[in-house]
């Protein structure tokens, strides 16, 4: 199947044994079109398995922590009848997070996550440009359905240590750290700049897919054990990754498909010169990875890591949080049950399905990343306010208001870690004679990732003084990610003025050059 060490080169390839058997079917090589058609297949149901063993944590914390102090906490601060106790939804609790420290001790857990999760991503993408990816990418599937499973084996070995599940989420962080610069890199390599923004948009719905189908998995079958909340989703991930080994192209050059003229490179509108290629063959420049601090000194790459190191703190509170919050939150004067709140909490994620395609579409129309993506971090303030304020009035309100704060709140982190990343791992800077995909969208998302532990280990403290200081620092967060990328906003706007004269009409809506 070719070594892990080396990519394959395009004299010597051999394709996946899907793809042969495959080819032997149809009696006939397979086309372009359809090598692309399986990478974003593939690659979808990929990373959605991976989002749907992160979310199962979320909705089974309020079965493991279901009467903490903090509780009594979290309703909207105009009310002050408790109504009925937590404890008549959620249940009895698991030790050790059945204490008072219990929410704490889960912030914890999150935090080892994240962390192994955010180092093992800078790690990832550096070897990903230089190893096979379809192998490293199995490898961590099946290491991420193991440490999932394991985790859910507590239940049934009755296991009461609070370190064998922080380690056991250690080590599921590491393994799910391959996923994202793995994935990006691969669609990278097959798609060009044109209309990468609403492909990566539509495509990037496989996280909001992910997170429905792991919060439903995981709530329905709460009902038989907390335990499979974690073992079957284990088992699909797995299972997922020997689909991967199986039939993912990772590159043209990889199974020796020739792109058509207007695949290979992506011309400018209106007469414009083509100034970049975006995928060379290995024929045509023998290309070589970039090393990690040339990555960063790409120009884009730093603003818009560190403008993910903030949206990521808001999109991961609501991912590990946000079941829990609604589980202990009054609405309409009840407590919903944890499978409830887990259902109910996959409007988020339908929100930032929408949102993801909106701010695809939106930059591929506009040509401008950085102005698309702040204008949806300054909105995503306002809704995050109206959502605490007046998310408990009512069931219908809660859901309205939850599907527009999931939408602002992840269209940002789709549009970044997906045609950000691949724009900035193709830059005209690199001159076509580096590998960089999985380097920038490695540096990008580890530092989103940093990002994203810090918010967990945060709720788990602030919560337990006041919700409003959790939505505070969210909103907080969402001004800091849009003030970050102002400088990038400036240069496309200035981009946009200067063409819009120069040409006399409309401006361009190839993506404008990221330069700072």
């Amino acid at each position: 199947m070719g070594s892990m060490l080396e990519p394959l080169p395009a004299t010597n390839y051999r394709k996946p044994l899907g793809i042969r058997f495959l080819e032997h079917i149809k009696q006939k090589t397979l086309s372009y079109k359809a090598y692309q058609a399986i990478v974003l297949i593939v690659t979808f149901f990929a990373y959605a398995s991976y989002h749907a063993n992160r979310k199962t944590t979320s909705v089974v914390k309020s079965v493991l922590d279901p009467e903490s102090d903090v509780s009594l906490k979290f309703l909207p601060w105009w009310r002050k009848n408790l109504g009925r106790p937590v404890s008549w939804a959620l249940g009895s609790g698991w030790a050790p997070f059945d204490g008072p420290d219990g929410t704490a001790l889960l912030g914890d857990i999150d935090v080892g996550f994240l962390g192994a999760y955010a180092i093992g991503t800078y790690f990832s993408g550096h070897l990903g440009d230089r190893l096979n990816l379809r192998i490293f990418l199995t490898v961590g599937m099946v290491g991420t359905g193991l440490f999932t499973s394991l985790y859910g084996v507590g239940y049934w070995a009755n296991i009461h240590i609070f370190y064998y599940f922080l380690i056991d989420q250690m080590f599921a962080g590491l393994f799910q750290s391959t996923g994202w610069p793995l994935v990006v890199a691969v669609v990278g390599n097959w798609f060009g700049k044109s209309r990468r923004g609403l492909i990566m948009g539509i495509w990037n719905a496989h996280a909001s897919v992910g997170n429905i189908a792991g919060s439903v998995i995981a709530s329905v079958l709460l009902a038989y054990g907390w335990g499979w909340s974690f073992v079957v989703p284990g088992l699909m991930i797995a299972f997922v990754g020997l689909v991967v080994f199986l039939l993912l192209p990772v590159s043209p050059e990889s199974v020796g498909a020739v792109a058509e003229e207007d695949q290979v490179h992506s011309p400018r509108k209106n007469g414009e010169e083509v100034t970049e290629p975006l995928l060379q063959s290995d024929t045509e420049v023998k290309k070589k990875a970039i090393g990690f601090i040339e990555a960063w000194k790409i120009p884009g790459v730093a603003p818009f890591a560190l403008s993910l190191f903030f949206v990521k703190l808001v999109v991961y509170t609501f991912l590990y949080w946000l079941p829990f919050y609604i589980s202990h939150t009054e609405i309409d004067g009840k407590y919903l049950s944890s499978e409830a709140a887990g259902n109910l909490s996959t409007v988020s994620d339908v929100g930032g399905l929408v949102g993801g395609i909106l701010a695809g579409h939106i930059s591929d129309r506009l040509g401008a990343r950085a102005i698309t993506a702040a204008s949806f971090m300054y909105c995503a303030i306002p809704a995050l306010f109206f959502y605490r304020s007046y998310g408990s009035v009512s069931l219908p309100v809660n859901v309205v208001l939850m599907f527009i704060t999931g939408m602002f709140v992840n269209a940002p982190y789709a549009l970044i870690t997906t045609a950000v990343s691949a724009d900035l791992g193709t830059h005209s800077s690199l001159e076509g004679d580096s590998r960089a995909l999985a380097t920038v969208t490695a540096i990008i998302d580890g530092t989103g990732a940093v990002g994203a532990a810090l918010g967990p280990l945060l709720i788990g403290y602030i919560s337990a003084k006041s919700w409003s200081a959790v939505f505070t620092m969210s909103m907080a967060s969402s001004l800091v990610a849009g003030l970050l990328l102002t400088r990038l906003v400036v240069a496309e706007v200035a981009a946009k003025i200067a063409e819009s004269r120069r040409q006399g009409g409309p401006t361009s809506r190839s993506p404008a050059p990221l330069e700072v």
